[in-house]
């Protein structure tokens, strides 16, 4: 397979055709990124890597450390965080206050806001340095130091998180918040603020596609069992309230971002990292979700 050959087809074909929607403006420094950037990254499981356009640039991962964060759980907690928060696709908005109220404190998944604070909340606890011990694992699942916590978007998140902040004491309610909530939340910023180009995600998502073993960290990370679980949450859950329209047209387990990033993987064959800044109205990048879309139609194979 002429992985090359079929990214650069992919990413010109979504350039002639140029699908446009809108940068984030919630986080008032994701509104100043340039909209034109598009970039595709793709990592066989030998290690190669094949880019196109700006797919070394560091962007803003934002929610898609949701899955980074979600490995170094859970094989800590196991069976038991699954009592703390559920693997349902939400068919919500990711911050929804009224589902978790609903559902009296746990939240629908770990991907959603909600859940994600669960999992920080949970990493806290176990973790002596989590915001650092955070940037450690994803530069050793990439293979280098490629982290870098933009402090000015950590800010801009931290100066506009009331909805976030009410989550997480609405959790610690309902009894399903250990820590203290600012100490946590800082945490959970940092993460989001996490900035790494196309390939260094791409890298860092390679062992969900290689049964949990890293070739780059040259160990298991999580075991081929809970990679699959892993996945499967990836694909029902992974782009907010958009996941089984990701799944129906592109088939793939995936994370998105509200920054443009998306990182995906076809087991036993590759992971793939893309971003565009502008977005859908779910919060999903316009043009990543076309291009795996097309990347899947032309490769005529998914997980289907």
């Amino acid at each position: 397979m002429d992985y090359q050959k079929l990214i650069e087809e992919v990413y010109d074909e979504i350039q002639k055709e140029n699908p446009r929607g809108k940068v984030a403006t919630y986080i008032p420094e994701l509104a100043n990124v340039d909209p034109d950037q598009f970039g595709i990254a793709l990592v066989d499981l030998k290690g190669n890597v094949f880019g196109v356009g700006d797919y070394q640039t560091a962007f803003s991962i934002q929610s898609v450390s949701k899955v980074h964060t979600l490995a170094m759980v859970f094989h800590v907690f196991k069976s038991k965080l699954w009592s703390r928060v559920n693997v349902e696709p939400s068919g919500n908005p990711f911050n929804s206050i009224a589902q978790l109220e609903f559902e009296k404190g746990i939240p629908r998944n770990p991907f959603i806001n909600a859940g994600a604070l669960v999992i920080t909340d949970a990493l806290y606890s176990k973790f002596e340095r989590p915001t650092d011990q955070i940037s450690d694992f994803i530069n050793e699942l990439s293979g280098r130091s490629c982290v870098r916590i933009n402090q000015e978007v950590k800010e801009s998140e931290k100066n506009h998180a009331e909805r976030n902040t009410a989550l997480a004491y609405f959790l610690k309610a309902h009894k399903n918040f250990d820590n203290k909530v600012e100490d946590v939340l800082d945490v959970y910023f940092a993460q989001c603020a996490i900035e790494m180009s196309c390939e260094d995600l791409a890298k860092s998502f390679s062992f969900l596609a290689n049964d949990g073993y890293s070739i780059f960290a040259k160990r298991e990370i999580v075991s081929e069992s809970h990679a699959r679980r892993i996945n499967a949450l990836m694909l029902t859950c992974g782009f907010y309230d958009e996941s089984g329209e990701f799944a129906f047209r592109v088939g793939l387990p995936g994370k998105s971002g509200v920054g443009g990033g998306i990182a995906a993987v076809m087991p036993h064959k590759f992971s793939v990292a893309v971003w565009c800044p502008e977005l859908n109205d779910k919060g999903n990048s316009v043009k990543s979700i076309k291009a795996l879309e097309l990347l899947t139609d032309k490769l005529k194979f998914s997980l289907f």
